[in-house]
């Protein structure tokens, strides 16, 4: 990963190449990059220990919600974002924004900048929190000392590469987390095919992905959230061509079906095993679910092996905090109209130092949260999700959308994510509050961009010009 990370250094030229690597990965690169950048370690443990706890109801339906936002993301947004950004000379979402709806006094990429400072910070301390995880049960290190050794990881290369890098590491590190899981759940199987063991006898709720409305709502909603990550988009925005996104499309959407399917299987799987061979550290007062995936590997795999797989969490940990870090401190340094003075050469540095700066804060967040690393993502998914969500999709798609719908929307997603996730609960429901948020910001939009001013003709040309495009591919 060092490197990756040192080659793309001098590949790097100025502060463009850092955030966007000059729009030149190809499709397979920016697929599995945007798969892994997004997956995390929610993928190796969030979702195994949601399976192993409850059973199927979470990892079917989040995973369909999932699987189809993900596609309707690659095939609606990804092609025309990539088009119209280029056209914009736009980089971050923040100026995408501003420049596609002629803001000219910067409103709307302080709210943005804003959203994406305050949400990733959160996204950035689940990653690490999924890193101390796994160094703690590996070494039996203390907390502090396992989230000390994950944070300096993950800057060293984002450091030194930015966005080139990331992408080469992401592309390692999702074929690791495939291949981890493909042998897990084969070993696995394998240990309790034969045995006996009756995984509904153990969980009743094993095989049960039945649900009410409004949790297989809340949980399909996690879907929506696809449409507004700025460290996914910025896979679009940076992929070689237009001309490159259906291929793209097809090895992502591939890539994260496989993944899924294994990870929830690893879940379930997990249930029969604890039962024959108790699984330290797991079940029990004391058990941490979320280790399911780590006491598995551990108790089927000669040392030799376990740590090849168990490097793979933290490969899912590093493919997605590098990228969060990566937008982050492009938002500090291209959005932010301080930065202007400094030139293309020195707004690289900035952005280097940017990256050691969040990540310090990121460290202090992981460091005083108690919370699981699925609530964390959660959260951060869901502001995302309902902040930029519908804007996106809509200022790609139609060309009524204005600046103080985009506006409104951004605030309303937001506002609601706060609200819900800390007042509002619906007894025996799970009610995710992306559902109402993303809802409610669409509506915003378009109720206010139909009562407010249109930007401008020339503005508006380059709209049509990005639609006119061939997506069907």
């Amino acid at each position: 990963m060092l490197g990756i990370g040192y080659y793309s250094m001098r590949k790097t030229q100025n502060n463009h190449d850092f955030i966007i690597g000059g729009r030149s990965l190809g499709p397979v690169t920016s697929a599995i990059s945007a798969g892994a950048s997004d997956m995390s370690s929610w993928l190796l443990l969030g979702l195994p220990g949601a399976v192993f706890a409850a059973g199927l109801v979470d990892g079917v339906w989040i995973s369909l919600g999932l699987t189809l936002g993900a596609y309707a993301n690659w095939y609606i947004v990804a092609p025309r974002l990539r088009a119209y950004s280029k056209k914009l000379n736009a980089v971050t979402i923040p100026t995408f924004l501003s420049n596609r709806f002629d803001d000219t006094a910067g409103m709307l990429k302080i709210v943005s900048t804003v959203v994406i400072l305050f949400f990733f910070t959160l996204y950035v301390a689940s990653g690490l929190k999924g890193g101390t995880l796994l160094f703690a049960h590996s070494f039996g290190s203390s907390e502090q000392t396992a989230l000390l050794i994950t944070t300096i990881v993950v800057v060293s290369y984002t450091f030194l590469g930015g966005y080139r890098a990331v992408c080469w590491t992401d592309l390692i590190q999702g074929i690791l987390m495939l291949c981890a899981l493909v042998f897990c759940s084969i070993l696995a199987y394998a240990a309790i095919s034969g045995s006996g063991v009756d995984i509904t006898a153990t969980n009743p709720k094993a095989f049960n992905f039945s649900t009410t409305l409004i949790t297989g709502a809340s949980l399909m909603a996690w879907g929506f959230g696809y449409f507004g990550q700025p460290h996914i988009l910025a896979r679009f925005i940076g992929i070689r061509s237009v001309e490159d996104v259906p291929r793209a499309r097809r090895i992502g959407i591939t890539w994260m079906i496989i993944c899924l399917v294994l990870s929830t299987s690893i879940g379930l799987i997990g249930i029969g095993y604890n039962e024959i061979a108790p699984l330290t550290g797991v079940a029990g007062p004391d058990g941490n679910k979320e280790r399911i995936f780590l006491a598995l590997t551990t108790a089927l795999f000669h040392p030799v092996f376990s740590g090849f797989i168990l490097a793979a969490v933290l490969a899912a940990v590093m493919s997605t905090a590098d990228s969060q870090l990566l937008v982050l401190t492009s938002s500090l340094t291209e959005d932010l109209s301080f930065f202007k003075k400094f030139d293309d050469k020195q707004k690289a540095w900035i952005s280097r130092f940017g990256v050691v700066g969040f990540a310090l804060i990121a460290f202090l967040i992981a460091h005083a949260s108690g919370g699981t690393i699925l609530a964390m993502v959660g959260y951060a998914w869901g502001g995302f999700g309902a902040a930029f969500g519908p804007l996106i999709i809509l200022s790609v798609c139609w060309r009524g959308t204005t600046k103080y719908g985009a506006l409104a929307g951004m605030i309303v997603g937001a506002v609601t994510i706060f609200i819900v996730k800390n007042y509002i609960k619906i007894e025996g429901e799970y009610f995710y509050e992306l559902l109402p948020g993303f809802i409610l910001a669409f509506l915003a939009i378009v109720i206010v961009s139909l009562k407010t001013t249109k930007p401008s003709e020339k503005t508006l040309q380059k709209f049509d010009e990005s639609n006119n495009i061939n997506i069907s591919a």
